[in-house]
């Protein structure tokens, strides 16, 4: 495949298998309910990565299922902090090396605490950002889980 983002050399280099879907994208149109709906899956599917900052900790990462909303509270006791809170669209490309509607939970440019909402373990199929608008990655729950390290947590409703 052409044009192999961090997150795909990741996944390579992991021998785990995946595939890449392309879709056309909108900017007015990067939530995950369409992006999900332009490839094929279902919102609860597809996981969002989101870029906080806590006040103890800094910058971390989170993974929730496109059709939750991210329980700030619980991320903020989960991560050791007493407040979280989402970073600014301008600073997401500085933090990650991503933009806004292409943040992938692998391949950041720094390595940042990651919480993966435990839903994802049991998923046969899910969908993550490639690393660039218009890419999704699909690959098996566990395999994202191991691939990213992340901490499994309930971080969502």
């Amino acid at each position: 495949m052409s044009n192999k983002t961090n997150a795909c050399r990741i996944l390579d280099s992991l021998q785990i298998t995946y595939s890449l879907h392309e879709y056309e994208w909108d900017e007015d149109q990067l939530d995950a309910t369409t992006v999900a709906a332009k490839v094929g899956l279902k919102p609860s599917q597809l996981y969002k990565t989101l870029i906080l900052k806590g006040d103890k900790t800094g910058v971390l990462a989170a993974c929730i299922p496109g059709d939750q909303e991210l329980n700030l509270k619980s991320l903020a006791s989960e991560s050791g902090n007493k407040k979280i809170e989402m970073v600014a669209v301008k600073d997401i490309q500085s933090l990650t090396g991503y933009i806004r509607g292409g943040v992938s939970p692998l391949g950041m440019k720094k390595k940042y605490p990651f919480y993966l909402h435990a839903t994802v373990e049991s998923m046969e199929l899910v969908s993550i950002s490639g690393g660039r608008r218009g890419l999704q990655i699909f690959l098996r729950g566990e395999d994202l889980v191991s691939a990213s390290e992340g901490r499994l947590v309930d971080i969502a409703y």
